[in-house]
């Protein structure tokens, strides 16, 4: 039976792809087809980066209303965004679009979750708990430093701190879909490989240890994936989590998993939260552009239904 719901979700992705693809205007030019390909693949990139960490991080903290996005990586993006632009301008800035900006943006928020990891893992979840506390007072540092820099910048070029504060899929560059692809996959590659320990580490840490199980070394290595998904998610296309959108995604997403496969093996839990958040932002932007004809970011009203729908859940009880 779980083997039938994955085959139907892939059915449903497969089926979200082809519709973005090819309904509208243009769909067999062969110009829009490949616009409309890049997009689709950053869509399929973020989409699997936003489930897998999210079941990751949340089987990790012990927690499931937890995401990879209270660790204040939004926050972090948008204080380097400011600060390049206070440094360089705007125009160089725009100057610095490309690959090498990409890779920087990505091994700066690695380095800052490594270090805060490093500092403050090793004794299991209290640790894990004082880790959550000190990436959310970092947030709201980050935060608070970030809108007093955008204050004192020149007011010609605060549209372009502006234009990087919300995630967007129309201006992806290739360069860095092919490098966050990769990046991705390799990640999610080691992940799969890692199955079976997630199974143990949902236990606990005592439970894990007295099955023979490496649990520092572990978590510190599921944490660094974590953090490598979520980073170069949001030097793809921004912060995906600055009005919440990926928040409550994540969550909705991670509760859909854990009901649809009614199992607690992340063999099946992964792929499933990979397909199911990639499908809503496949469909939902789908829908969204071809339908609608409307040129706005889907996350804004992922924030509002994803919103209502984690309170429904949490309402019935289904964030046990």
């Amino acid at each position: 039976m779980p083997d039938r719901r994955l085959a139907l979700l892939a059915g449903l992705l497969a089926a979200a792809c082809a519709f973005f693809l090819f309904w509208g205007p243009g769909g067999r030019s062969g110009f829009i087809l490949e616009l409309r390909a890049v997009k689709l693949a950053a869509l399929l990139v973020v989409g699997a980066a936003i489930g897998t960490s999210t079941v990751v991080f949340q089987t990790v903290t012990g927690n499931r209303i937890l995401t990879p996005a209270i660790m204040g990586f939004d926050a972090l993006f948008l204080l380097l965004q400011t600060v390049l632009v206070l440094v360089f301008g705007g125009s160089g800035y725009l100057g610095m679009l490309g690959p090498g900006k990409f890779v920087l943006e990505t091994v700066l928020m690695m380095a800052a979750a490594m270090a805060l990891f490093s500092l403050l893992l090793g004794r299991g979840r209290e640790d894990i708990h004082r880790m959550l506390l000190v990436g959310i007072i970092f947030g709201v540092f980050f935060r608070t430093l970030t809108n007093f820099l955008q204050r004192i910048v020149d007011p010609s070029e605060y549209a372009v701190v502006q234009g990087a504060m919300f995630a967007s899929f129309n201006s992806v560059d290739p360069q860095q879909l092919a490098i966050a692809a990769l990046v991705s996959a390799a990640a999610l590659g080691v992940l799969v490989r890692l199955t079976g320990r997630l199974d143990i580490v949902a236990l606990g840490r005592i439970p894990a240890v007295g099955l023979g199980l490496g649990y520092d070394r572990l978590v510190f290595t599921l944490m660094a994936l974590v953090a490598a998904l979520v980073s170069v998610s949001t030097a793809l296309v921004g912060p995906t989590s600055y009005l919440g959108a990926v928040t409550f995604l994540g969550l909705v997403v991670a509760s859909l998993a854990h009901s649809l496969m009614r199992s607690h093996r992340h063999a099946l839990l992964l792929p499933a939260a990979a397909m199911i958040s990639a499908l809503v932002l496949v469909a939902g932007q789908g829908l969204f552009e071809r339908v609608f004809h409307l040129q706005s970011t889907l996350f804004v009203i992922v924030d509002f239904f994803g919103g209502m729908f984690f309170l429904f859940l949490l309402l019935r009880g289904y964030l046990r």
